[in-house]
Parts: C-alpha cells; sequence; structure tokens
C-alpha cells in the first residue's frame, strides 16, 4: 500500500538528517522524514552537543568543520536549541605536548581556524577552577555548543513544509531497475525522487538494502552528567569547552579497544558534562563502570573542583565509524536515487548544517561549496 509521495524521503531523524531535510525543503523541496524511533533518539541525544574546529588536522573534514561552523551561527538565529559560541580551550600536561598541540593549531590557522596561544600562567584566566601544573594550552574562540535534541527539532520544525513520521520502520527500498524510487516500510510505501541515507549508525544496514557495502561501524561513547554546578556570583563552573590535547589523538585512534580522555563542559541549565571514551563493542549498551571511573577520574584530574561534585547521571551512545575517519556524503552511483549522509562518527552534531547543505546542493544541482569528493560513498568499494 503506498502512503506518501515526496521529493525526497530522508531516512533518520538524528542532527544530520534534520539537516538534509532543512536545508532541502528550504530549497523548495518536498521532503518526508521516517524515523523507527523519536527524533534525536539515536545517536544525536547521547552527544554533548561539539561544534568543534579545533580537534580537527587541516584536510577535507576541517573544510567541512569550518562551512558547518558558520552555519550554525546562521541557523542560531532560529533560536531554541541551546547555541553557546563560548570558544574551547585546549590544555597540554605537558611541554612536549604543547610543542604538539601549538604545531597542530599553527596548520589550523592557515586553513581559517583562529587561536590564540595560552602560557601555563594565563589558564585560570580562562578557567578560574583548571588544575595547576599544566604546561599551556591553545583557546579555540570559533569552537561552540548547542544542545543536540533541541537542534535536530528545530531543524525539523524550521524545514518548510516538511513531513516527520516517527516509529516507522524502513524494510526496502523501491527499486526501478538500478534506481532507488522510494522506501518500503512497516506502515506503507513512500515513493521519492531521491532517498537520504542518514541512519547514523545504522546506515550500513540501510545501504544493505540497496545491495551496497559501507563499512559503517558504532564506537560506544560514555557522558557523565553533575548536579548542577554554579560558581560564585552565578559565573560557570566551567567557562569554556574544555578538553586535553590527548583527545585529538584518541579521535583519530584506529583502536577497538577504550581509549579515553578528557572533555568537561557546562551546560546553561547548570549540570557539567564529562566524556570522552571510546570503544568499539558492537551496540552493547552495557553500563560499563572502568570507563565511568576513568572519566569521573580524568575529569578530576583536569578540575579537582569537580571531586565535591555528585554525578546524577550516566550514558552512552554510539558514534557511528567510518574506516578512514571520514563520513560519507553524496550520491552512491551504485545506486542513482540514493544519497548517503552518515558516518561522521563524534562529529555530526558539528557537521551536520554543512552534510544538509551539500546534500540539499547534490538533490537540486547547485554548485557545490566545495570539493565533496573525499566524502564520496563508492570510496571504499576500491
Amino acid at each position: 500500500m503506498g502512503v506518501g509521495m515526496a521529493d525526497v524521503v530522508v531516512v533518520g531523524a538524528g542532527v544530520v538528517g534534520a539537516a538534509c531535510a532543512y536545508y532541502a525543503a528550504r530549497a523548495g523541496l518536498s521532503v518526508t522524514v521516517v524515523d523507527r524511533g523519536a527524533v534525536a533518539s539515536g545517536t544525536t541525544g547521547a552527544g554533548e552537543g561539539n561544534i568543534l574546529v579545533s580537534d580537527k588536522e587541516p584536510g577535507p573534514e576541517l573544510e567541512l568543520s569550518l562551512l558547518s561552523n558558520r552555519l550554525w551561527r546562521e541557523l542560531a538565529d532560529l533560536g531554541g536549541f541551546e547555541f553557546e559560541a563560548k570558544g574551547g580551550l585546549v590544555v597540554a600536561e605537558t611541554p612536549e605536548i604543547l610543542d604538539a598541540l601549538t604545531a597542530l593549531a599553527g596548520k589550523q590557522e592557515l586553513h581559517g581556524v583562529r587561536h590564540t596561544p595560552v602560557a601555563a600562567g594565563e589558564l585560570h584566566g580562562y578557567e578560574p577552577h583548571l588544575a595547576h601544573g599544566l604546561a599551556g594550552g591553545a583557546f579555540y574562540p570559533q569552537d561552540a555548543q548547542v544542545q543536540p535534541m533541541l537542534a535536530a527539532a528545530r531543524l525539523l520544525q524550521h524545514a518548510p513544509g516538511a513531513v516527520v513520521r516517527t516509529g516507522v520502520t524502513v524494510t526496502g527500498l523501491l527499486r526501478d531497475g538500478d534506481r532507488v524510487t522510494g522506501v518500503r516500510t512497516d506502515h506503507g510505501d513512500i515513493a521519492a525522487g531521491a532517498v537520504v541515507n542518514a541512519a547514523g549508525t545504522w546506515g550500513g544496514e540501510v545501504a544493505a538494502l540497496a545491495g551496497l557495502d559501507l563499512p559503517i561501524l558504532p564506537r560506544r561513547g560514555f557522558v557523565l552528567v553533575t548536579e548542577p554546578a554554579a560558581g560564585r556570583l552565578g559565573v560557570p563552573l566551567v567557562r569554556h569547552k574544555v578538553y586535553t590535547a590527548a583527545y585529538v589523538t584518541d579521535v583519530a585512534s584506529d583502536s577497538a579497544g577504550l581509549s579515553a580522555s578528557a572533555v568537561v563542559e557546562g551546560t546553561p541549565a547548570g549540570p557539567i558534562l564529562i566524556g570522552a571514551s571510546r570503544e568499539r563493542v558492537g551496540h552493547d549498551r552495557t553500563t560499563s563502570i572502568p570507563v565511568l571511573e576513568t572519566l569521573a577520574r580524568q575529569a578530576v584530574a583536569l578540575f579537582p573542583v569537580l571531586a565535591a561534585r555528585r554525578v546524577i547521571r550516566a550514558y552512552c551512545g554510539f558514534r557511528p565509524y567510518c574506516p578512514d575517519h571520514l563520513p560519507v556524503i553524496g550520491a552512491d552511483p551504485r545506486a542513482p536515487g540514493l544519497y548517503h549522509a552518515c558516518g561522521h562518527e563524534g562529529a555530526g552534531i558539528g557537521l551536520a548544517p554543512a552534510t544538509g547543505h551539500l546534500i540539499a546542493g547534490l538533490l537540486t544541482g547547485a554548485a557545490p561549496a566545495f570539493d565533496a569528493t573525499p566524502f564520496r560513498p563508492e570510496r571504499f568499494a576500491a
């Protein structure tokens, strides 16, 4: 039974799918978004809301993140999703790590990433509660944060005419020869001129419905949430997004085993978020007490004041990980009519607007914002 027709069906109502829907609808296309869960019920809802340029090596992902950074600032006018342009402070524990951080920041600067070197004696001017004995750091004013679930919901809310159908599972793809012409769901078929796979860690499963291999794996991460913590005179206890330079190494790691590095940030509501762990364990949601202990220990080493704060909850999510650490964005020549927007690992919230912007441009034939060849879906087939 057919239940509808759209120019575009977006599979996945996380922040990437929402951004694809927003920009496609703004470009004049009729859009239907389907998700077997609720809006932002997958990886998006388990994120910290990072919009980072500081953690990217020069290359295509940094280019994508800089475009996204600009687009998030435009989208902030929509309001309602706690956009905070507070900047990021990256700290180095030793002089050797500081040298590596300084070298990376110098390379990033050539590509449009702004930073201010921070000497050891200046760190407490940025973060009064930081531990003593750190070697120094770098402040990145372009780093920002959003409340990711609210961001996804607002993008969908402001996508002109978009239809959002939650609790609807895609079970197959409609085909006309090789061409993808819509989706089959447990609530009927939806015909479409194009299908966008924005299914996050399940992106490989959606691609498999078209007989394609897309090597996207889940990479689990935990977040600790403290009780509300205000500093004196209402100033946040943690003013910026603060992380150790080891975080950049962990992001780039190919290890399936546990890696963890301190990422600490406040929220407008008061609780402090503590990450970040990475491990490939499939979709296992079992709470790992040793991982939580590691995160807590690292956070207290960075901010000793947190030792007196209670953790009120912890949650986990799965980053959609690609073997080459680049997302999959674009039309799939192996299945005309199918587009992919997935595999962003832990950067999906930050990279969502640029991804949606690129996909909408491809759908409408607009001139691309930049060369998206490095993200092409068929690159793994070779």
